[in-house]
């Protein structure tokens, strides 16, 4: 499979309005998102990779080709650099794609394997359960954690979402393809 970005959207009105099914990737500014798009994709500069956490702050529309649905990269949150108005203005974005997008079939939660839940990613799944939206839970960077982590980072997650997250690594690409199978299922 192939990745294409073919939109960017800054703001409401660039968002795109979709028929086809959307996956969308959510989680905290370090959490790994773009490395993980890169990933899936096999190639190393699809996306932006920083140093500095919170650089994607726009709504990035990657076709999935040749299977035609869409893996939606969101703007990582949590970042404390950017100026309150600046998250406020990601925070609308991102509320008015979660709420109003049509063809959004299920949420990628990524979450770091080296942290304990924390509050903003709890936040996020509350939210996407009000929307009736389906959390596919995803832990990143486990190749960074022993596998007793794993097992209690994967228990403490099903615990409170009812769902096991898988364990992936972009660098390693373990559990890459366990992934783009739950992606293509989530999107059908």
């Amino acid at each position: 499979m192939e990745l294409v970005l073919e939109n960017t959207a800054y703001t409401i009105d660039q968002l795109l309005a979709l028929t086809e099914p959307q996956i969308a990737l959510a989680g905290r500014s370090n959490v790994g998102k773009s490395s993980l798009i890169n990933a899936l994709a096999g190639r190393k500069k699809l996306a932006k990779v920083s140093a500095t956490p919170g650089k994607t702050r726009s709504v990035n529309f990657y076709r999935v080709v040749p299977i035609g649905f869409y893996l939606v990269d969101l703007p990582g949150y949590g970042y404390a650099r950017a100026s309150h108005e600046e998250r406020r203005k990601w925070a609308s974005l991102l509320e008015h794609y979660l709420t109003k997008s049509q063809s959004l079939k299920a949420l990628a939660l990524l979450l770091d394997c080296r942290l304990t839940p924390q509050k903003l990613d709890l936040e996020l799944a509350t939210f996407a359960a009000s929307c009736s939206l389906p959390v596919l839970p995803v832990l990143t960077k486990a190749d960074k954690c022993s596998q007793r982590e794993r097992a209690t980072r994967q228990k403490e997650w099903q615990n409170i979402l009812g769902t096991r997250p898988m364990l992936t690594s972009s660098s390693s690409r373990l559990g890459m393809d366990e992934l783009w199978q739950s992606l293509q299922t989530a999107a059908c």
